[in-house]
């Protein structure tokens, strides 16, 4: 029996050493993981045959746009596009200039394409009506569950948790001139620049607000919009407008460099949006909170690679590495700031905190039991709001007491 086993176990070595062999040779014709598992996954898919094409409202000096096209280039680099497979097309208006510059992009030869700005939405539609066999994709769009048309894709990015964080550093920021009697708690005022009454804007300036509550319980905020997504005229104005009401720190949803430009001027603390603004404004940015494009835009190009199907809606998370925030300037922020964003961060992506946290804002003198968007939708969940959830775009357009429009017709 035992000279039985002997034999049995040496023609076991013998063949695990001929399959050793073949498949050290390379006889081995399976290959041990396909692209989508692989942990190095861009080098395995073969992005050759796709040709990307970007549609951008303005160009490099709106800190918006600046944001997608450093995007463009590091999802270029990721993924090893060459030059002539990516074009990117500046300064194109939410009108049917869009549409025309879609069309021009196929006729390019794109078999991919993204916009940038809400209002391209309707465009970007027609022009995947026009052409099926092209993929078409928007960020902050609303509509494509609605068309429900298997190449047009909506994509944006959990932006409020951000937002969220980017407060608790202006409320730790309040805090401090409390502390050293710059301000009373019944000074602790921000300043908000909006561009347009969307809840895109309701949404960021509402959870930044909640994130500086959270940490300073007397903050209050005030509003005012521009009616335009990018006047450094108009926004300058705006933050100066609200500095000179009693607005001690200021904060934006606007593109250009008009608030933070106000804020170094007149010394009074900014956390900007899309991107640091540090360099220009050494003495007064904090913090800055932005979505990192990247993650999506190699996400869709190596769906169409593989022939893959571009989800409906994409939201991106802190998780993926689309939800960042700057750098903290210690210069100007609180201390504690960077430990304060850390805790709140791990506790966010646990699921151990939520921004819109019925428990902590009311709207009218009420805490909110529900809500319906798009008169279908329940969006208060497990004691929270529930934010792209449904649908990638967001949606939270509440009035939350504590936060003053100044003005809602941009006049």
């Amino acid at each position: 029996m035992k000279r039985i086993l002997a034999i049995v176990m040496a023609l076991v070595l013998v063949v695990a050493g001929v399959v050793c062999l073949t498949a050290c040779k390379g006889g081995n014709t399976e290959t041990p993981s396909d692209s989508s598992t692989s942990g190095n996954e861009d080098s395995k898919v073969d992005v050759s045959k796709v040709k990307l094409g970007v549609i951008c409202l303005h160009d490099e000096d709106s800190t918006y746009d600046l944001n997608f096209i450093n995007a463009v280039k590091e999802a270029q680099t990721t993924l090893g596009l060459s030059d002539d497979q990516v074009i990117i097309k500046r300064n194109i208006p939410e009108s049917n200039q869009c549409y025309e510059a879609a069309a021009d992009l196929v006729d390019e030869g794109c078999n991919v394409i993204f916009a940038d700005s809400f209002g391209h939405e309707d465009h970007m539609i027609k022009a995947a009506k026009e052409f099926p066999n092209v993929q078409f994709c928007h960020a902050t769009g609303t509509k494509a569950h609605t068309e429900k048309l298997d190449n047009y894709h909506n994509a944006f990015a959990s932006i409020y948790e951000g937002r969220y964080l980017a407060g608790i550093a202006a409320g730790l920021k309040l805090n401090e001139m409390i502390k050293a009697g710059t301000i009373t708690e019944d000074q602790a005022l921000i300043g908000y620049v909006g561009a347009f009454t969307y809840a895109e804007v309701i949404s960021g300036y509402t959870s930044f607000y909640l994130g500086a509550k959270s940490v300073c319980p007397s903050v209050k905020m005030n509003v005012q919009f521009t009616g335009s997504w990018y006047d450094e005229t108009a926004e300058k104005t705006t933050a100066l407008s609200l500095i000179s009401s009693g607005c001690v720190l200021i904060s934006q949803h606007a593109d250009s460099m008009g608030a933070p430009s106000a804020c170094e001027e007149k010394n009074v603390p900014n956390v900007s949006y899309n991107g640091s603004t540090v360099e220009s404004c050494p003495n007064t940015f904090i913090v800055s909170s932005k979505i990192n494009w990247a993650p999506y835009l190699e996400y869709i190009v190596k769906s169409v690679a593989e022939g893959k199907a571009i989800d409906t809606d994409w939201t991106g998370t802190l998780a993926t590495g689309s939800v960042q925030l700057s750098e903290i300037n210690d210069k100007a922020a609180a201390e504690g700031t960077k430990e304060a964003i850390e805790e709140a961060k791990a506790k966010l992506e646990k699921g151990e905190l939520h921004v819109f946290d019925t428990a902590t804002f009311t709207s009218e003198g009420k805490k909110v039991e529900s809500y319906m968007v798009e008169d279908t939708n329940e969006v208060i969940k497990d004691g929270y709001f529930s934010e792209s959830d449904f649908r990638s775009a967001p949606y939270f357009d509440l009035e939350v007491d504590g936060i003053t429009r100044l003005n809602v017709n941009f006049g």
